[in-house]
């Protein structure tokens, strides 16, 4: 007789993470064990400093209150498939929280000895486990699990960017041409030449059993050796050599190498008995081998025209999306993307500056800002960059400026015509206000510092995130040094970026149900840009301004040396760098999918699993704020 409560729940686990990794039968096996609990509204869990409990909990119906002593310290409030009570899987320890119900609820205590197991046998389950619990804890970067968290796998990669390439995951064919053992060499030949294919898998009870390429043909038929008429079996490579889907291109050349064979069969498990998901030949890894980020910088040197460069930017995306695949560290990910793009700039400077007329009249350098000069610009967005030249006399100023200008909108050109559009507010370099000497910058940023209104806030929020890609790096360095100067002798600036800083609106409302535009073309959509991602990258900037700190743009990075210099925020930033990451991640991937910048998001078509990732951050995005305010004492600007 089946047991219909523990179907119901296998059936109810299933559909959220990390339930639903696990197959059918190691589902059911283990909801056999787990324990229904009815929790009353406001009766408790557990206590802080209880002892460990042998289960962690899933909210089946209700809501569970996450909290410190008192109802006040609100940690996290967990609803429908929400996971809690993680401590003891994870350590030892006993509970550094109290969990309540927050109104009647029915909860699945899951027995950690029967599931443990799992953790170690499915590798997406025990990486989800330990997000969960390093979320809760408030420190993703703890030492304990440090390099796990969100695809930041201490293992995936063990040096720097050669390895990286190494890791790429190879592209294959996915339309798979077979035929039966029987099938006559005639007929199997028209078929390949139809299909304009290269190999033929042999199949028996959709498993495979053989494989046939175009070389077999013609060294074991053309030579005489086999009749056209003979079969498939009889001149088919046995048995096939097959590996699993998610290999590296390292791995595949590596095992064309070993066994001297141009044709891989891949399936579903790297076996011959499970279903076969596609081909892989020599000539797909030829041309995965154009995907090298060196041979990648090397191609963009070459191009001597605009219209060259843009389909390298395409073969950009395809290794960022590889790289994502791959979970490979999103700080890496984003160190060869950035030297990509930045060298894609780099070369569109040196095209148009072969088209002007003459030579630049002094030198110069190019920056680029906002999201590229932070190193953050991942996917295909709009142009934001800078000029500064060096000082001339004033009388040769309009006839200097003339000149950059035209070399700006030169290069602002070319950036459009390799997918960079243009700045919808025009802050670029062909821009006068965008485009001038070293001394008329000083004035500028002087005067946004000392009459800091919204606009100069605004100004100087996106100019403080530059980043040098072309030219006389003393120009800037100059630069950075006035900014620093100016703001040692104008402290009140920071009140004012501090509550430029808190203009942007909270990602999510009461109960923590996420706050989407009300109206507009973006109706109803999430914009993770100005509710998430601009919150963090505007704090980060302040905080790093304020400690003095120069030559570090990268939001993650300014939230790590601001560990550094705070020992007693260290725990707190470091989950700020976190969380960052997992946004600009997220952000990137739904870009990828909808083929967009990723801004806006359709939260109907996310996953549990992806909406519980997303909220994660969001904790953090709070504190920060709250710290900004008690800081800089935003409320006397505010109020």
């Amino acid at each position: 007789m089946k047991n219909t409560i523990s179907e119901r729940i296998a059936d109810f686990l299933k559909d959220f993470p990390p339930f639903n990794e696990l197959n059918e039968i190691d589902l059911g096996r283990f909801s056999t064990e787990v324990v229904i609990s009815y929790k009353e509204k406001g009766e408790r869990v557990f206590d802080l400093e209880e002892a460990p409990h042998p289960y962690f909990y899933v909210v089946h119906k209700g809501a569970i209150l996450l909290h410190k002593d008192s109802d006040d310290s609100i940690i996290d409030l967990c609803d429908e498939g929400d996971i809690f009570g993680l401590r003891p899987l994870m350590a030892n320890e006993t509970y550094k929280m109290c969990a309540t119900a927050h109104e009647d609820s029915i909860l699945y205590a899951i027995p950690i000895a029967a599931f443990k197991p799992l953790t170690q046998t499915y590798e997406e389950v025990g990486n989800f486990l330990i997000e969960s619990f390093a979320s809760n804890t408030r420190n993703p970067y703890s030492k304990k699990h440090r390099g796990t968290l969100y695809g930041e796998r201490a293992n995936s990669v063990s040096g720097t960017e050669p390895v990286l390439f190494d890791l790429q995951p190879i592209r294959y064919s996915k339309k798979i041409v077979s035929c039966n053992p029987d099938a006559s060499i005639k007929s199997i030949a028209a078929t390949m030449t139809k299909k304009r294919v290269g190999s033929m898998l042999v199949m028996e009870e959709k498993l495979p059993v053989g494989i046939i390429t175009d070389k077999d043909i013609r060294n074991k038929v053309a030579t005489g050796i086999f009749p056209i008429t003979a079969t498939a079996k009889d001149i088919m490579t046995s048995p096939v050599i097959t590996y699993p889907r998610n290999m590296t291109i390292a791995q595949a050349q590596m095992a064309m190498m070993k066994s001297n064979i141009s044709h891989l069969c891949l399936t579903k498990d790297g076996t011959a008995n499970s279903e076969t998901v596609g081909i892989l030949s020599k000539h797909d890894v030829m041309l995965e081998l154009g995907n090298n980020p060196a041979v990648m910088i090397k191609a963009i040197k070459r191009a001597r025209k605009f219209k060259k460069i843009k389909p390298i930017r395409f073969r950009i995306m395809q290794l960022l999306e590889g790289y994502l695949e791959q979970n490979i560290p999103l700080t890496l990910v984003s160190k060869i993307i950035s030297e990509l793009n930045d060298a894609c700039t780099k070369q569109v400077m040196q095209i148009a500056l072969r088209k002007m007329p003459k030579a630049p009249p002094v030198p110069f350098a190019w920056l680029a800002m906002g999201s590229q000069g932070r190193s953050e610009q991942l996917l295909h967005t709009d142009q934001d960059n800078a000029l500064i030249f060096t000082d001339v006399p004033e009388e040769q100023f309009p006839e200097t400026q003339e000149y950059f200008l035209q070399l700006s909108k030169c290069v602002t050109k070319g950036l459009r015509d390799i997918s960079y559009e243009y700045c919808p507010a025009e802050m670029m370099a062909s821009n006068p206000h965008w485009c001038l000497s070293l001394e008329k910058w000083k004035e500028q940023v002087s005067s946004w510092i000392g009459n800091p209104g919204p606009d100069e806030v605004l100004l100087s929020s996106i100019f403080f995130d530059y980043n040098i890609v072309y030219g006389d790096t003393a120009l800037v360095d100059a630069l950075t040094a006035h900014i620093f100067n100016a703001t040692k002798k104008h402290p009140i600036f920071f009140l004012h970026l501090a509550g430029g800083a808190l203009q942007n609106p909270s990602p999510t409302g009461f109960f923590r149900q996420f706050l989407v535009e009300e109206d507009g073309a973006h109706k109803d959509f999430f914009d993770i840009k100005r509710r998430a991602l601009m919150p963090m990258t505007d704090a980060a900037r302040v905080l790093i301004l304020s400690h003095q700190i120069k030559s570090i743009n990268n939001t993650a990075q300014r939230f790590e040396k601001l560990a550094a210099l705070e020992p007693a925020q260290e725990a707190f930033f470091l989950s700020c760098s976190y969380a960052i990451k997992a946004l600009l991640k997220f952000r990137t991937k739904q870009g990828l999918l909808h083929n967009d910048s990723g801004r806006f998001i359709a939260l109907d078509k996310l996953t549990k699993e992806e909406k519980i990732k997303l909220k994660r951050t969001f904790k953090t995005i709070k504190e920060l704020q709250e710290l900004l305010r008690v800081r800089f004492k935003v409320s006397n600007l505010l109020g």
